[in-house]
């Protein structure tokens, strides 16, 4: 449903994309995988048609992105970074507005954004104005807008930036429900956030693909990463609730209170203790996370993690690293 094949793109002296190919298949949940200047936000731009390429196809459908961006854009939903909602408009009114523009049929507008509305949990806020919505809510409109047309492609970028933990998850949920029925691309430099939702991971750096995993690859068992809580109030019961969250053998005692083996995202597994604490009646006094970073694990999946000098054991760049 989208092929990319050999695209390039330069700014000045900076050469944003490098020989970029890939291809999600129809249906597939795909994630874009890459720290901040990979060159993520640039390649969805040409994707969309609002930024021309240097060199290389893109392809959306049968569509030539290129040849035909009008044609194109018809078969994709769009969700910038920073998405250009109207704060004087309702949702609903901005809503219609993007009905509008997307061409569809008056006797379905109605319906359809009934739909859209109950799908991102908009209900609430249908006839508040955008500008006094929180974060949480317009990100949710500006994926709801996306979603108007019923577009077969939907790209997504950076959809969860700036949220925060519940509202994450809420997102999130969002986009695993789309899988099957709509071809989507969203891009991150969340690597364990991406590993819940994705089929599949293109990982860019510097402009260029350096590698292509499964979803869940992404987060193995040797990245699995350890939450230290403290607390006043019962120790057992305490202990009781966290396992309920983590499991039996992931929760230890510890002199000060209890070290949890975590294997899944922490930003979405932390709210989740330290409500198991409040929950048995302790008074948290402190939350500490420790093992691998994001960081840690995007170094090693690009091949530039740091080894150990063998002459003076100081740490020394891979020399395979990009």
């Amino acid at each position: 449903m989208i092929e990319v094949r050999q695209l390039s793109r330069r700014f000045g002296q900076v050469q944003a994309l490098d020989d970029v190919s890939f291809r999600v298949s129809a249906g597939e949940v795909a994630g874009f995988l890459g720290p901040n200047g990979a060159g993520k936000s640039t390649c969805m731009k040409i994707l969309t048609g609002s930024l021309a390429p240097g060199g290389g196809k893109v392809r959306i459908g049968d569509v030539d992105v290129a040849a035909d961006p009008v044609a194109a854009q018809r078969l994709t939903g769009f969700m910038p970074e920073h998405v250009p909602l109207y704060p004087e408009n309702t949702v609903l009114e901005f809503l219609r507005f993007v009905a509008a523009l997307k061409g569809v049929a008056r006797r379905d507008v109605r319906a359809h954004l009934d739909r859209i509305v109950q799908r991102c949990h908009l209900e609430e806020v249908t006839g508040r104005l955008i500008g006094h919505l929180s974060k949480g809510f317009r990100q949710r409109v500006g994926l709801a807008q996306a979603l108007v047309g019923d577009p077969p492609v939907l790209i997504l970028d950076e959809p969860t930036s700036g949220l925060d933990p519940h509202q994450i998850v809420e997102i999130r949920e969002l986009v695993r429900g789309l899988r099957g029925e709509t071809t989507v691309l969203l891009s991150s430099h969340i690597l364990v956030e991406v590993s819940q939702v994705c089929d599949r991971v293109v990982i860019l750096d510097r402009g260029r693909v350096v590698a292509e995993r499964a979803g869940h690859d992404l987060a193995t068992d040797d990245d699995l990463g350890t939450v230290v809580l403290t607390w006043d109030g019962n120790r057992e019961e305490v202990a009781r609730s966290l396992a309920e969250v983590a499991g039996d053998d992931a929760v230890t005692l510890t002199a000060e209170g209890a070290e949890v083996v975590i294997a899944g995202n922490p930003v979405e597994i932390k709210p989740r203790l330290v409500e198991s604490v409040v929950r048995a009646g302790g008074k948290l006094q402190g939350l500490e996370e420790r093992g691998p970073t994001l960081e840690d694990l995007f170094l090693r999946l690009t091949g530039a993690m740091p080894e150990p000098d063998p002459g003076d054991g100081r740490m020394t760049p891979r020399k395979d690293a990009p």
